[in-house]
């Protein structure tokens, strides 16, 4: 393989030199070989399809321009394999959820809590991806699925990007992923409700003197 590295950042060091019967520290500035700002290994690998390649951005999340390494010099993309595809087709679930149900179906963030656990769940029991499959169990409603449908189109085009309907599972992929799809309910900033299990065990009302609440029910408490 090939490797390419790049240092941006320098780290201040201490210099110690013995001078006589004495000793001096001087300041000096290099390069620490305990991280690694910029990083690529190009493995001589599957060279008809571009080669596979490893990539370290230290740097990108601080940096003006985050994709320059990895897109605008490196000039790399994501390979289309079931780790891409189990964590692109769960974020399309969890911007669908976020962003379209409570404005086009009304939904609440209970409502909304409760079908991401059921992703979540789909994806870490399931051992392959079937679009047909997941409409039926997760999606379930023929107007979220329908709504489902017209989002992931939009997403495909606003992404540039093709999603398929038919992949092995990644397991490492969905651990990655479900840090972002927690199922959490925020109230102000007293209290977080954790939503893992069935929906019709959380009842929201308002009482008689205008405050909200959430009603829970439960076989046993541990």
């Amino acid at each position: 393989g090939v490797g390419l590295f790049k240092s941006e950042t320098r780290d201040t060091f201490l210099k110690v030199e013995q001078r006589g019967d004495s000793f001096a520290l001087a300041c000096e500035e290099g390069v620490s070989t305990g991280k690694l700002d910029k990083g690529c290994l190009v493995f001589n690998t599957e060279r008809e399809a571009g080669y596979v390649a490893a990539v370290v951005d230290g740097a990108g999340r601080a940096a003006a321009e985050p994709q320059g390494w990895a897109e605008g010099f490196l000039r790399l993309c994501p390979r289309r394999d079931e780790y891409f595809n189990t964590q692109q087709v769960m974020a399309l679930c969890r911007d669908f959820v976020h962003e379209e149900l409570p404005q086009q179906l009304g939904y609440s963030k209970a409502d909304q809590a409760a079908l991401l656990s059921k992703s979540v769940q789909f994806f870490r029991e399931k051992d392959s991806f079937n679009l047909g499959e997941f409409n039926s169990e997760v999606m379930a409603q023929p107007e979220v699925i329908e709504s489902f449908a017209r989002y992931k189109a939009d997403y495909q085009q606003a992404h540039e990007v093709e999603l398929a309907d038919d992949f092995a599972i990644s397991g490492d992929a969905v651990r990655r992923q479900a840090r972002s799809l927690k199922s959490v309910i925020k109230l102000d900033k007293n209290f977080h409700i954790y939503v893992h299990g069935d929906r019709q065990l959380i009842e929201q009302g308002t009482d008689e003197q205008g405050r909200k609440f959430y009603r829970l029910f439960y076989q046993e408490e541990k």
